[in-house]
């Protein structure tokens, strides 16, 4: 089964759901905030926001995680970028170059953005966010399948991102991925993930809130996650990351 059946809903800012495919372009998805206001073609913000980008690029593949802030006061901006604790450092950075340049594209002029990939998620914004859970978006996604034996399978789910939550948080990457055997000869597999400028407190509840939202989004499905601007989680019945 694979990803391309899954649908998925997102709630923005005030929690108003609408259903949207996956871009064209490879991203998961993007948000482009409109409440942070707009900047204008070669301002002073356009300038900082390049060059962070720009740091970004250098900063992460070496460990998997880049986070700064360049400019002062109106034109400073703060971002960050993570990718999937199990990606290698070639594969990390084609995919902040491509999370630079598609957030650019599609939010050519918003002082606020997200995008999401398999590999990476990339955010910046003109308020200084980092070392805070952001809670303000989330995006469900599921697959269209039902387990045979929904109740046993979402306790089963639980447990599994339950036990890589205790084991991320205190975990210097602030990753963990994992398999569990269900009945027969099915498997499950997980893996929970934080933004590290997170404290190791902030990441657990940031990924048991994430947890606590998959009756909402993905009763009984045999497929999942939610994204988040400070984490995020996943799970299948088939190996989608190096365990």
């Amino acid at each position: 089964m694979t990803s391309a059946t899954y649908t998925f809903i997102v709630h923005v800012l005030f929690l108003l759901p609408f259903v949207q495919m996956v871009t064209g372009d490879g991203s998961l998805y993007h948000i482009c905030s409109t409440t942070s206001g707009n900047f204008t073609a070669y301002s002073p913000y356009e300038h900082n926001l390049n060059k962070l980008l720009g740091e970004l690029y250098y900063k992460t593949p070496p460990n998997g995680f880049g986070m700064g802030s360049v400019g002062q006061y109106q034109a400073r901006t703060s971002g960050l970028s993570l990718c999937r604790g199990d990606v290698s450092q070639k594969d990390c950075m084609n995919c902040v170059v491509n999370a630079s340049a598609e957030i650019r594209r599609r939010c050519p002029n918003n002082r606020a953005g997200t995008i999401w990939y398999d590999q990476c998620l990339l955010k910046y914004s003109n308020s200084d966010f980092l070392g805070q859970i952001d809670n303000q978006i989330q995006v469900y996604m599921w697959n269209v399948n039902n387990a045979t034996d929904p109740s046993s399978f979402n306790i089963e789910t639980k447990r599994l991102l339950s036990d890589l939550s205790n084991t991320a948080y205190a975990d210097p990457k602030m990753y963990a991925a994992g398999v569990v055997d269900l009945a027969g000869s099915q498997k499950l597999y997980g893996l929970v993930q934080c933004t590290r400028d997170l404290s190791d407190v902030d990441c657990k509840t940031c990924l048991d809130g994430a947890i606590s939202k998959l009756p909402s989004c993905c009763d009984g499905k045999i497929g999942g996650r939610v994204l988040g601007g400070s984490c995020n989680i996943r799970y299948e019945i088939y190996p989608f990351v190096g365990i």
